[in-house]
């Protein structure tokens, strides 16, 4: 079994940043593909970001050049930086792993004030 805890949310002003981490333990050796999804009120739940275990990232349009994924294998976490908010990042941020199944973490509130 696999457990994921999300820290980092909060409220932040438009042009701030903010960094959210995702620590995966358990019972396991690696972790393949991390990453970040969000869903805000009214909306479809969007990926975000996601990062093999090879370093391979992808990102959604609407993000980047503004956000960063990464990842410590040592840890199994797996980080978002995220620069230059705007009140179209508030949601709350998802960050899931793929080890034989997906798991999910509980979700962070992201709060993006103009």
């Amino acid at each position: 079994q696999v457990q994921l805890v999300e820290s980092g949310g909060g409220l932040v002003q438009a042009g701030g940043s903010l960094r959210l981490s995702c620590a995966a333990s358990g019972s396991i050796f690696s972790i393949n593909a991390m990453g970040w999804y969000r869903q805000a009120p009214g909306k479809q739940r969007e990926l975000v970001a996601r990062i093999s275990s090879g370093g391979s990232t992808n990102y959604a349009d609407s993000v980047k050049g503004r956000f960063t994924i990464s990842r410590d294998n040592a840890k199994n976490t797996v980080y978002l930086q995220m620069n230059s908010l705007k009140p179209e990042d508030t949601a709350v941020y998802y960050c899931y792993c793929n080890y034989l199944t997906t798991y999910w973490g509980q979700g962070t509130q992201v709060t993006v004030s103009s």
